[in-house]
């Protein structure tokens, strides 16, 4: 079999693959950051790139995708394109394109009590009248500022060091303390410097949250996009992914552990700090990034009965992962509550304290994986809804995230109103939109109950008529056009489908049937819930009014709603500040009962029925 040089011309790359490869797997390959929102199965149409020095015929799919115009420029979609020759491409994918990625959350109160303590002593000299170990003099010192230090362990790594810096620092050194084990020695007294970094990964982006341990305060912020995103665009492709490929758990692992410690530079950096004076790293994510975080297979969360590998919190060496902080650092991961539902859920229910609220309330983080949790102190319980990526805007005709160049709102009044990400030419829709248009569609009776489309002839709304010439032809259906070709970046139409309404009808019903159930087994009615709780960055940007509207939360909650940002990434900072509030995330996912959807015998009916609209007629 033949081999070829594929090149990759703005990032100056070259790759030699064998004959019949494709070029997203030569692109993965190679560690290029290139998002492919399907895993790669042909489905999204989004992984356009370009050929510059061939000719290539376009395969079904891409006829399916691809305008005639975008063909004769070389546009291909990278899934599609097999190399049978040497060949250049452009991605034509945004380098350091500027995301919407939401850092800000409601905080409480607390007390702090770090994970990790630094105590400063002077430790007598050895004598020959008094023989005494150097750990022996070290242990007697911190008895004196702490009488549980009696029975402190040191590891053997750390028991190596001690000798040598102790006498080279004239005796006069740091112990870093976890618990009941001395994790490190420094020379000098450096209690004063103590930091810590709280990540909230989740599936499309990552947040990091630099702290003082000493006084809780927020030093730096930084936020970047989940890179895992080229193995697909939710934690069933990732699985997929993982699975199918021999070293994928390691690939996304590795790619996963690059972006923290890139996250880690950039926080230090704002904040004039040094990355040696982070000795602690919390963790939440859902189930599936929180496996592959740790580098253990996501394998069986995705079989029946969906189980992960370990739910309870867990502690590992920073050095073990290659994480780039000070030596004697670790990491803190929260626990998991089940298979698709994980310590970010723990990390909103921390943070929000609802399970010690005597109100009942609901927590939703909608998703690409809707986590949702319904309780109070007495009883919680929670499920997870596979919303899939329509609500990120992946898989929708005209989608994207929520980047410069996206549509984040939009209204209908005599003309058709929208907002744009950075005031640019727009390049299509974001979730946030994604709502508001069929929200809107919804109350003109455009969009019938059962979410077709209608035909112009069809409107009974006086109010729908402006909009009459908004219905086009797509694919032998009616699609609604948002922006005509002539008004895009890209000079494509940005369109709403048949399609698209579908995806959104699944994602929704999917939320709504596990809201529905949980109040069944709490053997509640809806109007017994006293706040809704919209966490994650879909519920931060979205317009509850519109998500109401279309049946994803009950209607009569609407005035209940309690926006709180990332409270995941808060839960995160709770526990990396407080131990109490650490081991507190234990007793909650303990406390938390899980649901599967799929297992109860009502949730067709309930599905199906939050797959509806409600009728505007």
């Amino acid at each position: 079999m033949n081999n070829y040089t594929v090149t990759f011309k703005h990032e100056n790359r070259k790759i030699s693959v064998c004959e019949g490869t494709t070029l997203k797997e030569a692109i993965t390959a190679e560690g290029l950051d290139f998002d492919f929102p399907c895993g790669g199965m042909g489905t999204c149409g989004k992984c356009r790139i370009k050929i510059l020095d061939k000719n290539l015929k376009a395969t079904e799919k891409e006829l399916k995708f691809l305008e005639g115009k975008e063909l004769k420029e070389g546009i291909h979609l990278a899934c599609e394109t097999k190399v049978y020759s040497d060949i250049t491409v452009q991605l034509n994918q945004k380098k350091n394109e500027v995301y919407n990625i939401l850092q800000s959350s409601t905080e409480r109160t607390f007390t702090i009590k770090p994970l990790i303590e630094k105590v400063y002593v002077e430790v007598d000299l050895p004598s020959l009248d008094k023989q005494k170990s150097d750990l022996k003099r070290l242990k007697e010192k911190l008895m004196q500022k702490k009488p549980n230090y009696k029975n402190i362990k040191m590891n053997i790594s750390v028991l190596r060091e001690l000798p040598v810096k102790l006498r080279e620092a004239n005796h006069h050194i740091t112990a870093v303390i976890h618990g009941n084990e001395i994790i490190g020695i420094e020379m000098g007294n450096t209690e004063k410097s103590m930091l810590g970094i709280a990540f909230d990964i989740g599936t499309t982006t990552i947040v990091a949250y630099l702290m003082d341990l000493y006084t809780g305060k927020k030093l730096a912020v930084s936020s970047a996009m989940n890179p895992q995103i080229k193995f697909g665009a939710d934690v069933i492709s990732r699985t997929t992914f993982a699975n199918q490929n021999e070293n994928g758990v390691k690939l996304m692992q590795s790619t996963l552990l690059d972006v923290l410690n890139k996250l880690i530079e950039d926080s230090v950096h704002k904040a004039t700090m040094l990355k040696e004076n982070i000795y602690a790293i919390t963790i939440v994510g859902n189930t599936c990034m929180h496996h592959l975080f740790l580098g253990l297979t996501p394998k069986y969360i995705a079989y029946i009965p969906y189980v992960p590998v370990i739910s309870e919190t867990l502690e590992v060496k920073s050095s073990d992962l290659n994480l780039h902080i000070n030596p004697s650092g670790k990491v803190f991961v929260l626990p998991n509550i089940a298979g698709f539902v994980g310590a970010d859920t723990v990390g909103v229910i921390l943070a929000s304290e609802m399970d010690k609220s005597k109100d009942i309330k609901l927590a939703i983080d909608i998703g690409t994986n809707g986590e949702i949790v319904l309780g109070s102190s007495k009883k919680l319980v929670s499920c997870s809804a596979a919303a899939g990526p329509a609500f990120e805007g992946a898989q929708i005709s005209s989608g994207m995230r929520g980047a410069k160049g996206a549509i984040d709102h939009v209204s209908f009044g005599e003309s058709l109103n929208y907002t744009v990400i950075g005031n640019e030419k727009p390049e299509g829709i974001c979730g946030s939109a994604l709502l508001d248009i069929v929200a809107g569609l919804v109350r003109l009776g455009i969009i019938n109950k059962r979410g077709k489309l209608l035909s112009p002839d069809n409107f009974t709304n006086p109010n729908a008529l402006p909009f009459r010439n908004n219905i086009v032809t797509y694919e032998g259906t009616n699609a609604f056009l948002i922006v005509p070709p002539s008004e895009t970046a890209h000079g494509r139409a940005i369109m709403l489908t048949q399609n698209d309404i579908t995806s959104l009808q699944l994602a929704k019903g999917a939320i709504s049937a596990g809201i529905s159930i949980l109040v069944k087994k709490c053997n509640i009615n809806t109007s017994d819930i006293k706040e809704v709780i919209l966490a994650g960055a879909f519920g931060n940007y979205m317009d509850p009014h519109s998500a109401c509207t279309i049946g994803l939360i009950p209607p009569e909650l609407e005035n209940k709603i309690q926006l709180v940002g990332n409270a995941a990434g808060t839960g995160s900072m709770l526990a990396l500040l407080s131990n109490d509030e650490y081991e507190h995330s234990n007793a909650i996912a303990s406390k938390v009962t899980y649901i599967e959807l799929g297992a109860q015998k009502d949730f067709n009916r309930e599905f199906a029925h939050g797959m509806q609209f409600q009728d505007y007629k």
